[in-house]
């Protein structure tokens, strides 16, 4: 089958940017970074911890390898890739996205999903998904499970193997291109792990310049856009134009642990996994340690907010093979993913 890449998943309403002053801590109505609906217009916020130091519940473990959450509000449950060992001649991990639905009912929601990271589109009916297993940007139609390819290659040339995405809410999405799960296969980018973009159904280079890139996330007023080196121990953060293009990158946080996956909630706070101190690092939107957040015992991976009203933080968490789901509530809403 002939893949082609196409931008019609993602399809939404154009948001423009606003230049208006707001009160601290307020947050725009759908601005371009945030999904639409997440965070409320004029709304005041206090700390996102109830303490500088707070401990995860475990919901459950038990999993192969967890990765990707991501809330689904019109159907109320959590969507999260669940990534087995490498197999076949060119060792590839087969990957099954599984639902979870509070309080404690877990089921197979897509088998041979072949995902890592996940995130919404903007109208809320597809799973966006970075593939490995054709190393591509992937939407999955949540109604009847339909695949269809957002972004194929680059000039011509395969991915490594995407790994996380994230989709501003007039469609245009970001994503990661690290070699994490490209197993035997052959390198057609001379070496270089990416950040890309796709507006329009044209894929475009943000950096080559990153040693394995890793989680991505937009602020929620959408002028910035988060990218974690994790074998660089470094966050970086990039000036984002109206258009989705990319200008100056600047060192947000020299991070310790390796970054991994990543959400923001609506003042702009930073929440990223830690896969060697399992822990998630929480940032102010200037980079200022806000305090941790512990799940488990190793292998912290990602973080996505969820609930009735997106204040439960859910980790995925935990040694291959015992992965595990955790939750916690915190003070203020965020991302779905």
């Amino acid at each position: 089958m002939t893949w082609r890449p196409t931008i019609a998943a993602l399809a939404g309403l154009c948001v423009a940017l606003s230049t208006a002053s707001l009160p601290a801590g307020a947050a725009l109505a759908n601005p371009p970074g945030t999904p639409p609906g997440v965070c409320p217009t004029g709304t005041g916020y206090g700390p996102p911890l109830p303490t500088s130091s707070v401990t995860a519940t475990k919901i459950q473990s038990g999993f192969s390898f967890l990765e990707g959450p991501v809330w689904v509000a019109d159907g109320g449950y959590l969507l999260f890739s669940d990534m087995a060992a490498g197999t076949g001649p060119y060792n590839v991990q087969p990957s099954t996205i599984r639902r979870f639905t509070p309080p404690a009912t877990f089921d197979t929601f897509l088998a041979n999903a072949g995902s890592n990271g996940l995130a919404l589109s903007t109208d809320a009916q597809q799973i966006i998904a970075a593939t490995h297993d054709q190393r591509n940007v992937s939407a999955y139609r949540i109604s009847d499970r339909a695949r269809s390819t957002v972004a194929t290659n680059y000039q011509g040339r395969a991915f490594n193997t995407p790994n996380d995405v994230a989709v501003r809410s007039d469609g245009v999405a970001y994503f990661t291109d690290p070699t994490f799960q490209r197993g035997n296969r052959p390198d057609q980018l001379s070496g270089r792990t990416s950040v890309f973009r796709v507006s329009g159904g044209q894929v475009s280079l943000v950096d080559d310049r990153l040693r394995q890139p890793n989680g991505i996330a937009l602020s929620p007023d959408g002028t910035a856009l988060y990218v974690g080196a994790y074998s660089e121990n470094r966050i970086y953060r990039y000036a984002v134009q109206p258009d989705g293009s990319t200008g100056a990158r600047s060192v947000f946080v020299n991070y310790l642990g390796g970054p991994d996956g990543v959400t923001i909630d609506c003042a702009g706070n930073v929440y990223w996994a830690s896969g060697s101190d399992s822990l998630i690092h929480v940032y102010s939107p200037t980079g200022t340690p806000l305090g941790t957040i512990r799940s488990g015992t190793s292998g912290t991976t990602n973080v996505a907010f969820g609930g009735p009203d997106r204040q439960t933080l859910y980790i995925t968490s935990g040694p291959r093979n015992d992965s595990g789901l955790y939750s916690v509530r915190l003070n203020v809403p965020g991302y779905p993913y």
